[in-house]
């Protein structure tokens, strides 16, 4: 029998680091650059005054400081951070929440919204009706707002853009591939709606017949999902390869990037997005629209 294995290419020299592109891919002992105008950060190290990658991953520059952030590694949350993530418990006006870290999240029942959206103190009986707004399993959009003394995160989900995720698919990707962005929320010209959780989870689903403002506080919290039609089901799915696509090949993961993917992909079925050879044409295509993109 016959194996095998699927390796990454080489990754490309890296010594002059301000006339490359800002994705690049460095390994243990690789040169970073020998410029002495820059100085080491995370996952390097110097060797005879040139700076070296110490693990593998991607190199990130800010200003003249040069780190490496790990490829392969557990999420890091930050203030501010929008995220998806899966409850895992549900405790005393509390949830637990798995973003991919090193510990779970914590969303209290004060960060929440009520059904409705009344803003009031919340009461015995919302503590017991807790598992009427999130049960285990559920799947919510939240930004991280505090840490606590162990260094959870805290979690809140006081904005409508917030809250539950329903009628969609969720991609698990490396969180050092999703990069902060003025907006995590997007919706895409196929009709369907994407979240880019920093945290390395991405959720897509079909645009929502009604806006959040416009749901009742049932419908807020259900867990019925609406009616998909086979259309949009062929969306998120085609959305959800093309995805997996650019992260199996190591691509900042961004809206645009997505969108000339999903063009790329049109003239293959959505089974055959993830064979390897189809899988290299359209992420080509997609990097080669993004690099005219931005020559222009």
């Amino acid at each position: 029998m016959e194996i095998i294995f699927n390796t990454p290419s080489a990754p490309k020299e890296t010594e002059n680091i301000e006339n490359k592109q800002n994705f690049h891919i460095v390994t243990p002992g690789e040169q970073i650059t020998s410029d002495p105008a820059f100085m080491r950060g995370h996952g390097t190290y110097t060797q005879e005054d040139v700076v070296m990658a110490s693990v593998a991953g991607v190199v990130e520059r800010v200003n003249k400081l040069i780190s490496v952030k790990p490829l392969r590694t557990r999420y890091n949350a930050e203030i501010g951070d929008v995220v998806v993530g899966r409850i895992t418990e549900v405790a005393q006006k509390r949830w637990k929440v798995d973003i991919n870290g090193k510990q779970n999240a914590i969303l209290l029942l004060s960060s929440v919204n009520l059904p409705g959206g009344v803003q009031r103190r919340k009461t015995e009986l919302d503590e017991l009706n807790m598992k009427s707004f999130f049960s285990e399993g559920d799947l919510i959009g939240a930004e991280v707002q505090a840490f606590f003394h162990d260094g959870a995160s805290s979690l809140h989900t006081r904005n409508l853009k917030y809250g539950k995720l329903r009628n969609g698919s969720l991609v698990v990707v490396p969180p050092a591939l999703v990069r902060r962005c003025k907006s995590h929320f997007y919706t895409l010209p196929c009709g369907v709606d994407l979240i880019l959780g920093l945290n390395g989870y991405i959720f897509v689903s079909k645009h929502p017949d009604k806006k959040s403002e416009e749901l009742s506080p049932e419908e807020l919290y259900s867990n019925k999902n609406e009616e998909i039609t086979f259309y949009q089901r062929s969306a998120i799915a085609r959305v959800c390869n093309c995805i997996k696509a650019l992260a199996k090949h190591y691509m900042y993961i961004n809206d645009s990037i997505i969108i000339y993917a999903y063009e790329a992909s049109l003239p293959y079925k959505i089974s055959d997005l993830l064979h390897d050879d189809i899988c290299e044409v359209i992420v080509e295509k997609a990097k080669l629209q993004i690099e005219m993109q931005q020559t222009l």
